[in-house]
């Protein structure tokens, strides 16, 4: 779940302005919409804002994540010429916009069925005993913050967690571990499968264009 969304919280920052790396990003996903309709850029403009705070978070001490200010919100607002309840509305609905600090490395974990029948409880009993942290809390680095969402549409690599952007797939307690150490060295995982499997082929290889994945050399 979310973290709670709360405007007038003490983390809150003063203000919020897009960067001159964003501005560019933030103008072409405005002119993507007609005349009159720059208010459908909301969404874009919320995941610009969260992606620059993580920049921002990378670099401080102590580390956080990317998440959505209220100032950002309230920014967003007045470029699209919009109510700023309008835009806390699509904060708040959509899991992927963050309302409150999170850690560098946010971790959600699938726990829906796929998962869960492939061993999605012992992925996490292994994070939280790793890490020290339990679901919903971040370590005191900044650097983790784990989270337990809906199924996230790679049950066939069950189980599995997103971690940001990237989806690690075919996880036991022993890679997910190698996978928080790597990260815990700023170092960058092999993203998708960690036993090796081709996209979404059956664990024992391909059971039909068995040549074709061969030439491709996917086995």
């Amino acid at each position: 779940m979310k973290k709670p969304f709360d405007l007038h919280a003490d983390y809150q920052p003063e203000d919020f302005e897009f960067n001159k790396k964003f501005k560019k990003p933030v103008k072409e996903a405005i002119e993507r919409y007609p005349a009159g309709r720059q208010q459908s850029a909301v969404m874009p403009l919320l995941d610009l804002a969260q992606r620059q705070v993580a920049v921002e978070g990378a670099a401080a001490n102590p580390l956080y994540g990317g998440w959505i200010p209220r100032a950002a919100m309230d920014h967003i607002a007045e470029i699209l010429d919009m109510q700023k309840v309008k835009v806390y509305e699509v904060v708040s609905f959509y899991s992927m916009y963050n309302t409150a600090p999170v850690g560098k490395y946010l971790i959600q974990f699938c726990s829906t069925t796929p998962c869960w029948l492939r061993g999605s409880d012992a992925i996490i009993k292994a994070v939280i005993e790793h890490l020290g942290v339990g679901v919903g809390e971040t370590t005191n680095d900044g650097k983790f913050t784990l989270m337990e969402v809906e199924c996230l549409g790679a049950c066939v690599n069950a189980p599995m967690v997103q971690i940001n952007d990237d989806y690690y797939e075919d996880l036991t307690p022993d890679n997910m571990r190698e996978v928080l150490n790597s990260l815990a060295e700023d170092l960058k995982p092999t993203i998708g499968s960690q036993t090796g499997r081709s996209a979404s082929m059956p664990c024992s290889g391909p059971t039909c264009l068995e040549k074709q994945a061969k030439k491709a050399k996917v086995v």
